[in-house]
């Protein structure tokens, strides 16, 4: 102020130099300087006062979070509206197909289904909960449903005896080595796990690039980065030049600088779009979910033939292992015997659903695959995206009448290449590379686990059940969808069902104990995909411990 010769907040007459006036209009009225020593813009020749700086730059605070997320829009938007375009054509689709399988054989079994319509309720319900993101392996849902079938078409196909629960308790038992619905099992599991599982995995990954970008969005920016940002959008309006956009060379450095922590995301986000495009691909080739919900009751019924065909000599096995059942009383054998001599016949094409939700399995496709490979690159690419906006920064070829930072001018510091390591340099935005950013490396975590599922699910495989893999054994095991992997018979079924009460009281315990259980709770698309013994590892890792 002394060597200006000014007294403190001097202006000449008529100026308006208050925020409202700078911001009222294009042209505001010249400003004669006012001595304040502000913090952030230049301070010669200043509109400005402290207590004005002060509030551009809470303005510059919300604006410059509000281009962030407007930037992150299309991501957050397009993964949001695909998620739920997938989820509702999946549960429509299920719906569907129990729909179309209650009318079949509804029809062609009458009765005799009405009484046993549980045991397919409570099949479509284990359907239903894994593809709402429960801990439950299909492998068993649908063993432990053939070892029920079993339970009630035995006594169906042999009147004249009875079958005790510790008589079907033996059968059990016995199941894999009975067979008694030939080849079917194994089919059915091999096409509806396989489908499903990618189906769930696809779902829950949409939703987890969908929360991945909506956190990155909302990363707080660094004290650093909102100095940078004021200097660049809001100081022009305290040297009286407020329409003055800001030089492109001077935006991609301070948007450079501001977003290298989510430029580092791009490498795994890269690898997760990927993932995410090749299980879509699974989706409408060899794991067609559609088809796979569509084969249910067609499967169903041709395992049901199969037995009524081969009752005698599956009845043989059973009487071999278990002993010859006491002789039931005459009035029940000939009631049985008049229901049985109606069978079940194959799904007509005809009756097929083939769509849900209002679209088909190939459309939903082929839209995702496209707005998925515009994703790719999205973290490193998005302060080009920003500061190519007319409303952000001056044009590239306007080099010469634009805000460099202090006045009007060519900006002349060169622009920082792209991603973290690469802002050592930054001119405009101080940037520690070697401290790890907690947030960001939360989020690689987040989108590396996802990847991983998606890969198991693009081989076939169930990654919450994969740690029982390795000798064989386990409620996982079936997941492996080798073709020769025998069919499975009996086992016991998840604890998490929610399936209808079961109208046969016997104890399952012996059942259950067949086979390895499966944890009933719902675990969340965050759930450890990997080998658990990994994950510690994998952390330390990512936090750069």
């Amino acid at each position: 102020c002394a060597r200006l010769g000014l007294p403190a907040a001097s202006r000449s007459p008529g100026t308006s130099c208050t925020l409202g006036g700078l911001l009222a209009g294009p042209r505001p009225a010249p400003c004669a300087p006012l001595c304040e020593h502000l913090r952030i813009c230049p301070q010669d020749y200043t509109c400005c006062s402290s207590e004005t700086e002060e509030q551009l730059r809470l303005q510059s605070d919300s604006d410059f979070r509000d281009l962030l997320e407007d930037g992150a829009s299309f991501l957050s938007s397009t993964l949001a509206s695909r998620h739920r375009r997938f989820e509702e054509f999946f549960r429509e689709l299920l719906v569907a197909a129990e729909r179309g399988l209650q009318a079949m054989f509804t029809q062609t079994y009458g009765r005799l289904y009405a009484q046993n319509s549980r045991l397919f309720q409570g099949l479509f319900a284990d359907l239903r909960h894994h593809q709402q993101g429960a801990r439950l392996s299909l492998d068993e849902a649908l063993g432990d449903f053939w070892a029920r079938l079993l339970d009630r078409m035995l006594p169906l196909l042999n009147p004249q005896y009875q079958f005790p629960p510790e008589y079907l308790e033996c059968v059990a038992r016995q199941g894999e080595a009975l067979r008694p619905f030939g080849d079917v099992p194994r089919k059915l599991r091999l096409q509806v796990t396989r489908a499903f599982v990618a189906a769930r995995a696809f779902v829950q990954g949409l939703a987890t690039g969908r929360d991945v970008v909506t956190k990155a969005a909302k990363m707080p920016p660094s004290s650093e980065c909102l100095r940078a940002a004021m200097r660049m959008s809001h100081c022009p309006l305290c040297r009286g030049i407020p329409a003055l956009k800001p030089c492109n060379g001077f935006c991609l450095n301070v948007m450079k600088g501001c977003l290298a922590h989510p430029a580092d995301l791009d490498a795994e986000w890269n690898r997760f779009i990927d993932a995410l495009i090749q299980v879509a691909e699974r989706l409408e080739g060899p794991f067609n979910v559609e088809l796979a919900a569509d084969s249910i009751g067609v499967k169903i019924s041709e395992g049901i033939m199969h037995m009524q065909e081969n009752g005698v000599q599956t009845s043989a096995k059973v009487f071999q292992g278990c002993g010859t059942p006491r002789p039931a009383p005459a009035r029940s054998r000939r009631a049985a015997r008049d229901e049985t001599r109606r069978r079940f016949r194959t799904y007509p094409p005809e009756e097929r659903p083939t769509t849900a939700a209002g679209t088909n399995l190939d459309r939903l496709v082929t839209d995702v695959k496209e707005k998925l490979r515009l994703m790719r690159g999205f973290w490193v690419t998005l302060p080009h995206t920003l500061c190519s906006d007319e409303k952000v920064a001056a044009d590239v070829t306007n080099e010469d009448k634009c805000w460099n930072g202090q006045a009007r001018g060519r900006y002349l510091p060169d622009v920082t290449g792209d991603g973290l390591l690469n802002q050592i340099n930054n001119p405009e935005v101080e940037v520690d590379i070697t401290r790890p950013d907690l947030l960001t490396r939360q989020q690689i975590m987040q989108l590396r686990v996802a990847t991983s599922r998606l890969q198991g699910a693009y081989g076939g495989h169930d990654l919450d059940f994969q740690d029982t893999y390795e000798d064989g054994s386990g409620s996982g095991a079936g997941e492996r969808y080798s073709e020769d992997w025998p069919a499975g018979g009996g086992g016991g079924r998840s604890s998490s069902g929610s399936r209808p009460p079961d109208s046969r009281s016997p104890s399952k315990g012996s059942r259950q104990n067949h086979r390895v259980g499966v944890s009933s709770s719902a675990a969340s698309w965050g759930g450890p995909p990997l080998p658990l013994l990994l994950l510690p590892a994998l952390a330390l890792s990512l936090l750069g411990r």
